[in-house]
């Protein structure tokens, strides 16, 4: 009888290990096939298959409805193919997504791990800083850039490092109070290790699951504040595509093809939820939960 007990026991509890070993996997695949998907769309599909230029199209076709001879999705009112301009708008938002992440966390990480380790005074003026830029509505502090630079992919990125360098130092700094008090740190200066070599060798490795993961949450925010200065003509401007700038266009014709501001709202919808969930389950796995 012990023994039925005991097999039932075990048989209750695997169930449930087996059942969240199965969602473990479940939350990481969907948002990397998704990820995969969407990156691979934007930058391999118009280089292994026939895509039409995203400008330049021929005002006598304009209009036309999705599944056309030749138009995946149509074209929209200057004759441009919806879907070349989709993948060609998501290569734009995924650059800059990219290239203010790698700012942030180049600069920003940087600046928050030297303050945080060094200390005195030099924390105290690196985060006042900081302090300062964070105290701005960011999305006014954006405008405010992007509006004094003018619109370009460049000035975009430049507008929006105002953004991520602020925000990726604090976590970066938070990060590094924490390490500095470990043993192993009491150790390498002892040792007589170099600032940088500490930084780089004991630091960075340790703070990197954190500022990853916030980077991955980061990159939705970032993507829909390029999608928002494109829309308002601060961002990557016509006739390049963006998501944002075919909103913008689509939006003058909303009542008579409506598809015309749904595509690129789909292709922003899915590309954001990809990078949330993927920053939310790293998040939950290198915490431990």
């Amino acid at each position: 009888m012990a023994m039925v007990d005991a097999s039932a026991v075990l048989l209750t509890e695997e169930v449930p290990r087996s059942a969240r070993s199965w969602w473990r996997h479940l939350e990481l695949a969907v948002p990397v096939t998704l990820l995969v998907l969407t990156v691979g769309a934007c930058f391999l599909w118009p280089v292994i298959a026939s895509v039409p230029a995203p400008v330049g199209g021929d005002v006598l076709s304009s209009d036309l409805p999705p599944f056309s001879p030749g138009h995946l999705l149509g074209t929209d009112p200057n004759g441009n193919d919806v879907w070349s301009r989709i993948l060609y708008g998501g290569r734009n938002s995924l650059v800059v997504g990219v290239s203010v992440n790698l700012i942030g966390l180049l600069i920003g990480g940087t600046l928050g791990a030297v303050s945080a380790y060094a200390g005195g005074i030099v924390d105290t003026i690196v985060m006042r800083v900081f302090d300062v830029l964070i105290a701005f509505p960011s999305l006014v502090l954006v405008l405010a850039v992007a509006q004094s630079l003018g619109p370009s992919r460049l000035n975009t990125i430049l507008a929006l490092a105002f953004f991520s360098i602020p925000s990726t130092a604090r976590i970066s700094r938070s990060a590094t109070l924490r390490l500095r008090e470990q043993p192993f740190m009491a150790a390498a200066k002892l040792c007589g290790t170099s600032t940088w070599r500490t930084l780089f060798r004991h630091i960075a490795p340790n703070i990197a699951p954190q500022l990853i993961t916030f980077s991955m949450l980061g990159m939705g925010i970032i993507i829909v504040i390029e999608g928002a200065l494109s829309f308002l003509g601060l961002g990557i401007p016509p006739p390049a595509p963006s998501w944002g700038n075919m909103i913008a266009q689509g939006q003058q014709s909303l009542s008579a093809t409506p598809l015309l501001v749904v595509w690129p709202c789909v292709a922003l919808f899915l590309t954001v939820l990809g990078f949330n969930l993927l920053g939310e389950t790293l998040r939950s796995r290198w915490s431990g939960r």
